[in-house]
């Protein structure tokens, strides 16, 4: 009778609906000598939760915590740029440096214009070739008429 109750109280100790009561009957059982021979797997489970129960950890744990100063690091950061921001601003071009810019601007805008009035005419060129291309092609298809004739001519008068 006492192996069948333990056996329910295992089954519910593994589903996890056992009791404080329940469970201290379960180790209270397995901490005696008289275990059944096929519940001694949760012997061996239940002396390890006491030996565990009954550790003390005697290792001193330092209380101080590390000061990060990620604060001050911030600060210098946060100085730094508005430094950099404000020398940026105020040493901006001068009338000499604008100057030079525009100018460059202006020459190149020329130079782009040169090579592009010149890249137009290569382009007409370039269709006038194409145009006698096609030309080409017209003459070769002509010359071929003329040699289908010449054969047909040689086979109606059997000259070959």
């Amino acid at each position: 009778m006492v192996l069948n109750s333990i056996e329910k109280l295992l089954e519910k100790y593994d589903n996890g609906e056992t009791s404080i009561k329940e469970e201290q009957k379960l180790r209270d059982y397995f901490a005696g000598n008289n275990v059944a021979p096929h519940l001694e797997s949760y012997r061996i489970m239940f002396q390890y939760f006491s030996n565990t129960k009954q550790e003390q950890f005697t290792k001193d744990v330092p209380l101080k915590s590390k000061k990060y100063n990620l604060y001050k690091w911030i600060s210098v950061a946060a100085v730094a740029v508005l430094m950099l921001s404000v020398f940026t601003q105020f040493s901006g071009p001068s009338q000499k440096e604008e100057r030079e810019a525009l100018l460059a601007y202006n020459q190149t805008m020329e130079a782009l214009s040169l090579v592009s009035s010149k890249f137009n005419q290569g382009a007409t060129s370039f269709n006038a070739l194409n145009m006698a291309g096609t030309q080409f092609e017209k003459g070769v298809t002509q010359v071929n008429y003329l040699s289908e004739f010449s054969t047909t001519t040689d086979k109606i008068f059997k000259n070959k």
